[in-house]
């Protein structure tokens, strides 16, 4: 499986015990004192927030009254009205400024809502969507043999699911696709889709690997969200889509960055596939050549001097046999002898009786020889 880059998620402040201590802190009293912390700078914030909500709705009571109070005084046309007329006027104005600056206050509140950090005790809440998001309760860690077969049953239940969801483009498109079929959002998936790349790219369908691809590390870009905050990843999906969609430009580079190195790393595992493939299909042809003797005729053919391999090219018998005359004994023994064990030469070997005699490989054999095609 892919490795996933965790810097992208260094802003999300999800736990309070990642950070290694001194041997001499008290380890347990710092995280919790650290939470403690958070919890009380989230509360002062929504408090905060509150007050402010609170002091708007009491300005702009008093802005409607104080609009009520100049209508019904507008209609009066002594001197004293006059006066308290113009008084009320200027209060309407000035609670009319005031619930401006409180909207202003409220929206700037709004904004940095925003740009806080997610942690483990805002970011698992049931917020804008039914996904309750349960803590996974602890399992025993399964046998090879037994993820094996796991995911060998989830595929062939799910498989044209899984082939779907490679295929989307928009964020949107995915984000629903998995709100239809929460299932998807699982180990299987992920490792179904790194395989189908490796696939596309076999078969050199490369522009369709890289669509793929992209929806690879969007689930495991899930799955390791879900694995930092101990979670069911089907009940944290929509936040990482919630997360990707509004995005700066750092946080797209660092994700399209772990994109192009997942893809360089499909294209290395595709070619040493194509590799393998290539030596066991060249380890099945050597082995279907190999003579009698068992070696290899292309191998043979290699090791034998340049003359005895122009008399094998042109099938020359008379012209091996001027060559062979000219050679060591001993050498030209040990050349023929290779060669009829790699079936490069087949000398006819039985008498006028039909009775096999022993042979010795000698140039004397070249006789009767049969040529064999290699």
């Amino acid at each position: 499986m892919s490795r996933i880059d965790y810097s992208v998620w260094d802003h999300i402040e999800v736990s309070d015990d990642e950070d290694d201590t001194h041997p001499n802190i008290d380890t347990p009293s710092l995280f919790r004192w650290r939470h403690q912390a958070r919890v009380e700078r989230m509360e002062e914030f929504e408090k905060k927030g509150e007050d402010m909500k609170k002091s708007l709705i009491e300005c702009r009571r008093r802005l409607k009254e104080a609009q009520k109070k100049v209508q019904e005084m507008s209609t009066s046309t002594t001197d004293d009205a006059k006066a308290e007329l113009s008084k009320a006027q200027a209060e309407e104005k000035k609670l009319k400024k005031e619930e401006r600056e409180w909207e202003k206050k409220m929206e700037e509140h709004t904004r940095e809502e925003k740009k806080m950090p997610w942690n483990v005790d805002t970011l698992s809440k049931d917020g804008f969507s039914k996904s309750i998001v349960n803590v996974k309760p602890e399992t025993v860690e399964e046998s090879e043999e037994e993820k094996e077969q796991k995911h060998k049953t989830f595929v062939e239940k799910y498989e044209k699911q899984i082939k779907h969801f490679g295929m989307l483009r928009r964020w949107d498109d995915s984000q629903k696709y998995l709100s239809d079929n929460p299932y998807l959002v699982c180990e299987e998936t992920a490792n179904y889709l790194v395989i189908m790349c490796i696939d596309l790219e076999v078969e050199e369908k490369h522009a369709l690997m890289e669509q793929v691809a992209h929806q690879t590390i969007v689930m495991q870009f899930i799955l390791e969200l879900a694995k930092s905050l101990k979670v069911d990843p089907r009940g944290c999906f929509r936040q990482f889509f919630a997360k990707i969609k509004t995005a700066d430009q750092q946080y797209q580079d660092a994700f399209n960055d772990e994109l192009e190195s997942f893809k360089e790393r499909v294209r290395s595992r595709a070619k040493i596939r194509i590799e393998k493939a290539m030596k066991e299909y060249e380890d099945e042809e050597r082995q279907k050549r190999l003579g009698p003797g068992g070696l290899d005729p292309v191998e043979v053919y290699e090791t034998l001097p340049p003359e005895m391999q122009k008399c094998f090219d042109e099938k020359n018998i008379q012209m091996l046999q001027d060559v062979i005359s000219k050679m060591d004994p001993t050498e030209a023994k040990t050349h023929m002898k290779r060669c009829i064990d790699s079936g490069l030469w087949v000398p006819n070997s039985k008498t006028e009786e039909g009775d096999e005699k022993e042979e010795d490989v000698t140039y004397e054999e070249l006789e009767q020889p049969e040529y064999s095609e290699y």
